[in-house]
Parts: C-alpha cells; sequence; structure tokens
C-alpha cells in the first residue's frame, strides 16, 4: 500500500495497477514517502466518481448555505490542522516553513472560506426586465457545470488545490484535480479533511499521476463538463486542443515574465524591498514572479546597489528552519535548467553582478546541488532571452529606461502578461501607468498580495478567463436565460403570425 493513496468516491485507494513513485525532500533527496501513480483508468473511475455524485447525490441539490457551511468547515480544518500541513507542503516543495506556514495554509483556508461565502451570498437566480411585448417574467439563474477537473502545478500545491476546488464545489460542482507529481503529497492530505467535514463521495478527489496519461484524460475526458489549468503556456496549450475535442470550457492560468516598475520618485528603499520580494519569494518559482525589474536611469546604480547587498544578506539553507529566506529549488533538474539561463545570460549580458552559482558552506546534509545562488543581471536588453522567457528561478533582470512612456513600452513587450509591479511616490503617476500595462494584476508600491476577493489571471498568453473573487466563482456556474409569457390572451402571441398566420 501506498503511503500517500489516491482519495476516490469519499475513501483513500491504491492504484488499480498498483504502481507508486517516490516523493523526496529536494534539501536532502531523502525520501518522504510512496505515492499511489494513477494511470488512466484511475482518472476515469475518479470522474466516474464525481460524475455519480453529480447526477445522483445531494450536493447540487443543496442551497448555497449549506454548500457555504461545509466549505467553511473545510478551513476549519485546515486551520486545526495547519502545522501538519505546513511541515508536509515544506519538506515535499523545498518552500520554506514561513512560507508554508503564514502564506500557504492560511491561503488555502481562506480561499475555502471566500468561496462559503459566494456560496451563501450569491444568489442563484435574479429577475431581470421584461418586454413590454410580448409581456414576460424574465429571470437568469445560474446554474453548475456539472462534473469539473483540476491541473495544478507544482509550486504550490496547496494553495492550487484550493483555487480549483473551492469554487467548484460552491458553486454545486463535483470535482477531481491532479497534483504534479513532484509535490502531490498536501493536496492528497486534503481528502482526510474531506473525510472529517463528513463531504458526499465523490463531491472531491484527488488523483496524482504523469500529466500526460492522468492530465489528458481530466481535460478530455466526455463525462467532464470544465477544465482548469495551472502551469506553463505550453501545457496550457496541450489543455485548450484537448478540451476542445467535446468543446468544453477551460480556465487557464500560464506562465509570466512580469516586469516590477521602479520610477525615479519612488522610496528606494521601499521599493529594492519589494522588488527583491517580488523577485526571490519561493526562489521566483512564481509564475507572476517580478523578474524584470525596470529601473529609471536617474536612480539606476544607486538602486542596483541596494539590490546586490541585500541580495547577498539573504539566508540560503534547510526549509524547515525559520530562519532561512531561501531553501532548495523544488528539483535538481530545476537547479540545471536555472544553471542554463545563466549561461545563456552570460552570453547575452555578462558576468552577473551577484550570485550565478550554486552556495556552498551549506550546513550537513544539505545537497548543493539543490540550491542556487539569488542571481541579478544588470543592463538587460529586454530582447535578451533572459528577459523574455520565463526561467522560474532566482534570476533577475535589471532594465533601465528614461521616461515613463519607454518603461510601459518595455513592459508590454512581451508574449506574457501575469503580473506587475509599479514603485512611486506618486500615486497618481503608478495609476496612470497601471492602467497602460497589459496584465492581469499590478501592485503599485508592493508585490504578491493575492487575496481570494480580488481576481488573479492573466493577459495574452498568461492564460485564459480569471480564478478567485467574484470572477472566480462566477467561472464555475453556467448562467441560463428563462422566459416565461403569462399566456391566457391570444394577443400574447401576435409574434407568432411571423411564421404563419394559420398556427
Amino acid at each position: 500500500m501506498a503511503d500517500y493513496q489516491l482519495f476516490i468516491g469519499g475513501a483513500y485507494v491504491d492504484a488499480l495497477a498498483g504502481e507508486t513513485f517516490e516523493t523526496n525532500d529536494p534539501a536532502t533527496g531523502q525520501k518522504i514517502g510512496d505515492v499511489a501513480k494513477a494511470g488512466r483508468e484511475d482518472a476515469q473511475r475518479a470522474i466516474e466518481a464525481a460524475r455519480k455524485a453529480f447526477d445522483e447525490g445531494p450536493w447540487p441539490k443543496l442551497s448555497g448555505k449549506e454548500r457555504g457551511a461545509k466549505l467553511n468547515q473545510i478551513a476549519d480544518l485546515l486551520d486545526a490542522k495547519a502545522e501538519k500541513f505546513a511541515e508536509a507542503e515544506a519538506r515535499d516543495g523545498g518552500g520554506t516553513i514561513k512560507k508554508a506556514t503564514f502564506a500557504d495554509v492560511p491561503g488555502a483556508s481562506s480561499a475555502f472560506r471566500w468561496f462559503a461565502r459566494m456560496a451563501e451570498e450569491q444568489p442563484d437566480e435574479v429577475e431581470v426586465p421584461g418586454s413590454p411585448f410580448p409581456p414576460s417574467q424574465n429571470w437568469v439563474r445560474y446554474e453548475p457545470f456539472g462534473v469539473t477537473t483540476g491541473i495544478i502545478p507544482w509550486n504550490f500545491p496547496l494553495i492550487m488545490a484550493s483555487w480549483k476546488l473551492a469554487p467548484a464545489l460552491a458553486a454545486g460542482n463535483c470535482s477531481v484535480i491532479k497534483p504534479a507529481s513532484l509535490t502531490s503529497i498536501t493536496a492528497l492530505m486534503l481528502g482526510e479533511v474531506f473525510q472529517e467535514a463528513d463531504l458526499p463521495p465523490g463531491v472531491a478527489n484527488v488523483i496524482a499521476g504523469p500529466g500526460g496519461t492522468v492530465g489528458e484524460e481530466l481535460a478530455s475526458n466526455p463525462l467532464v463538463d470544465k477544465t482548469a489549468f495551472t502551469g506553463s503556456t505550453e501545457v496550457g496549450r496541450r489543455i485548450m486542443q484537448l478540451a476542445s475535442g467535446t468543446v468544453k470550457p477551460v480556465t487557464l492560468e500560464l506562465g509570466g515574465k512580469s516586469a516590477n516598475i521602479v520610477l525615479d520618485d519612488a522610496d528606494l528603499d521601499i521599493a529594492a524591498a519589494c522588488v527583491l520580494f517580488g523577485t526571490f519569494f519561493h526562489n521566483g518559482q512564481v509564475c507572476e514572479s517580478g523578474t524584470r525589474a525596470l529601473v529609471h536611469q536617474s536612480v539606476y546604480d544607486e538602486f542596483v546597489s541596494l539590490l546586490v547587498d541585500r541580495a547577498g544578506k539573504m539566508v540560503i539553507g534547510n526549509q524547515m528552519d525559520f530562519a532561512t529566506d531561501l531553501g532548495p529549488l523544488v528539483s535538481r533538474s530545476q537547479v540545471e535548467t536555472v544553471e542554463r539561463y545563466v549561461a545563456l545570460g552570460r552570453d547575452e549580458v555578462g558576468e552577473p553582478i551577484c550570485g550565478g552559482n550554486r552556495p556552498e558552506g551549506l550546513a550537513d546534509g544539505l545537497d548543493p546541488n539543490a540550491f542556487y545562488n539569488p542571481t541579478i543581471f544588470s543592463g538587460v536588453d529586454n530582447k535578451a532571452k533572459i528577459a523574455q522567457e520565463e526561467i522560474f528561478g532566482p534570476v533577475l533582470c535589471v532594465i533601465p529606461f528614461a521616461d515613463d512612456d519607454e518603461a510601459v513600452a518595455i513592459a508590454n513587450d512581451s508574449i506574457y502578461g501575469l503580473g506587475g509591479g509599479v514603485q512611486s511616490g506618486n500615486l497618481d503617476r503608478a495609476r496612470a501607468i497601471a492602467a497602460r500595462m497589459r496584465t492581469g494584476t499590478v501592485w503599485i508600491n508592493d508585490y504578491h498580495l493575492i487575496s481570494p476577493e480580488r481576481p488573479f489571471g492573466g493577459y495574452k498568453q498568461s492564460g485564459i478567463g480569471r480564478e478567485l473573487g467574484v470572477a472566480g466563482f462566477n467561472a464555475y456556474r453556467q448562467a441560463k436565460h428563462v422566459h416565461a409569457n403569462p399566456g391566457g390572451s391570444r394577443d400574447n402571441y401576435m409574434h407568432l403570425a411571423a411564421l404563419s398566420s394559420n398556427i
């Protein structure tokens, strides 16, 4: 039996083929446990469990208040198990225990609470104005799609699971999600919470396995009514292709190469902190990281000096230590990807002004091949590959600009449009720039602050649709218009004569 099993139909089960895969602590390489490896047949039985729960079970028939109460119960249980979830999240993915404790677990429970509120407060039916002729009543009903699926990335497995499950369940859908193989544990652990909350069997299912088989089944299966994916733009294109076979709607949250603009009137002390946080939080393994810092030429040299000084003071080490700022990257292969881009940056731009290598002097037991120093390239041309392609690692490109128009032009010169920032002492000026940036979220004098109450998603090749907020709730509801003619008098049906006066 696997240490971490699939959660299907309200119960933990092994994969039908009995296969498992190892999950390891990236800092040490030590094995954490064996995870049940789902295959296509496991994905099908999870989808069938969700289909049965929707078609025959009580969940879609419950009132919004009843569903909301259950989601609040799930949030309470997550908070009660916060220490357990935080430790598992940090150990499995390499993010720091600080991040897991203060961002991941609270972020997941707050998502369930927000969508519980949406279920309780957003009406299922709204009356809309009728027309004078023919006299009629008209209303719009909001109904669940049915069975939804979610495919989530390795960088924020617990939060991403909540972003896919909470709105789907709140709207009355039944769902199947698949975490990434690198970081499956906390998503699978949610099954314990669902059992304790007495969630009806099949309403929420969690399976781990390869994207090439399990993920493709979740996107293409005709029993699925909607799918959502967070991950790379390349895989997002594949998800669209698969979903098109049954014309199912998709929500896609994809890659980014976000620009963080530092104006000449910014408080450089605070701006430097926001740029470093915007880039190096979770080692830059964040889709909307501000990995392009656009800095006004009049403050460029001073600002770059601040960045280098502070980046060099970041503490790299064991992610389970609260004193650690940067833990390991998620895998050795991700470190190798970062190294390839740094080598490319050396060819395109020159030597990085800090970092550009693996750390030395780590504590015993830590694998230096799993870590990478925060790296900054200065004087970068926005056309360079390191400024255009998503690296997903601790690498910052610093780009000078002369005026606001040039800053906006550089920021928008990207296939992506997910996040961005403006650091300025003049709010009106910052807002004017934010309005011109072609991106889904802009932080002014801040970065990375995402709330379940506010919509999140991208422009251009950063995705389709929005998660979170009211928009994220309505993304899991169909809108149905109902027209009711009062009947009775033949005068109410004069429009039928447009076809024939004999009917």
